[in-house]
């Protein structure tokens, strides 16, 4: 289970008591701002180290079934499930990419997850094969 702020619950029970209106507009205020928080999945980030796909494993079969592309923006992770929309960050100059995930790996020690050529250059580390990265991404709900 991933930890996640509840900080919105915190805020709509702080503002609350300040607000002039009348009691049944604060039941909505509360009902809606529960029903927000409940529906909204937990965002997570995490940081490691990301490298990017031989042109060897182009037209390959993924572990998912489809036809692996340089040309198009995935990515393959070790436990995220398939089809999670991840955003990732190079530290070393800022730049994101949204990538899906379609595969499995990387299968290098110490590192987070493989790119494509496409998600790889759009956040420019070609020329040094690996960066360090920030991953974000949503828990799809079960």
């Amino acid at each position: 289970m991933h930890p996640f702020k509840l900080s919105a619950t915190i805020s709509v029970t702080c503002y609350l008591p300040s607000f002039n209106m009348p009691p049944i507009y604060k039941a909505f205020v509360i009902i809606f701002s529960l029903a927000l928080i409940v529906s909204c999945s937990p965002k997570i980030v995490e940081t490691g180290r990301a490298s990017y796909y031989a042109d060897k494993f182009d037209g390959r079969k993924t572990s998912n079934g489809e036809i692996f592309s340089q040309n198009k923006r995935t990515a393959a992770s070790k436990t995220l499930p398939f089809g999670t929309k991840v955003k990732v960050k190079n530290l070393a100059n800022g730049k994101t990419v949204k990538v899906r995930i379609n595969d499995r790996g990387p299968f290098v020690a110490g590192r987070t997850i493989d790119l494509s050529k496409k998600a790889a250059r759009k956040i420019n580390m070609i020329d040094a094969g690996v960066a360090e990265v920030e991953i974000k991404y949503k828990i799809k709900k079960s």
